[in-house]
């Protein structure tokens, strides 16, 4: 298959009547679209390495999120990580079955709470996610440097306001706390 494609012909621009608001943003029905599907390539471009080292594992998206989350937060509890993940404890045990299993995750029962879950990577897990972050950093620093002065801060802004409102505040302490040891994302204690 041809790595190259041709752009559909444009259609004509359905502007609504404030086509650049007060902040200087076009917000035509046309350019958020084309806003949108940049996302869309950008995401399957910076998952597709990944995915292809994931494969060689048989592990999936999950097992990587999984091993970034705990890769990070050492001791991150399971309820945390499925607030941060939105998943189902259902939908969490396969997965955390095969990292344990297969000697990249371990858990530890809480020592206040013993029903409690603490997650931690372990020297195996460590070296396949910080495998799998290079892969995904070295693509984020070429694409920086290509779009030149300031875009770090700018793209940080961005992806920031791209996150609802209410969970801004969970995500900015998880990425500032990322490598505290037992850090808390909710008040559960599941």
């Amino acid at each position: 298959m041809n790595s190259e494609f041709t752009a559909r012909p444009t259609r004509p621009n359905r502007t609504d009547t404030s086509a650049r608001a007060s902040s200087g943003v076009s917000n035509t029905r046309e350019t958020l679209m084309a806003c949108m599907e940049l996302l869309f390539f950008a995401y399957r471009d910076f998952i597709g390495d990944p995915d292809s080292m994931l494969e060689r594992y048989g592990f999936g998206r999950a097992h990587h999120r999984v091993l970034h989350f705990v890769g990070r937060n050492p001791g991150l509890r399971v309820a945390d990580l499925l607030v941060i993940l939105r998943i189902t404890k259902q939908s969490l045990a396969p997965v955390l079955k095969q990292l344990v299993d297969e000697g990249y995750v371990t858990q530890e029962a809480g020592q206040s709470d013993r029903r409690e879950r603490h997650l931690y990577v372990t020297q195996k897990g460590m070296k396949l996610t910080d495998q799998l972050a290079d892969l995904q950093m070295a693509r984020i620093k070429e694409a920086l440097e290509s779009a030149g002065p300031d875009s770090e801060e700018t793209l940080r802004r961005f992806l920031f306001a791209m996150i609802a409102e209410d969970e801004r505040s969970n995500v900015a302490r998880l990425i500032d706390g990322a490598t505290n040891t037992g850090n808390q994302l909710t008040g559960s204690t599941t």
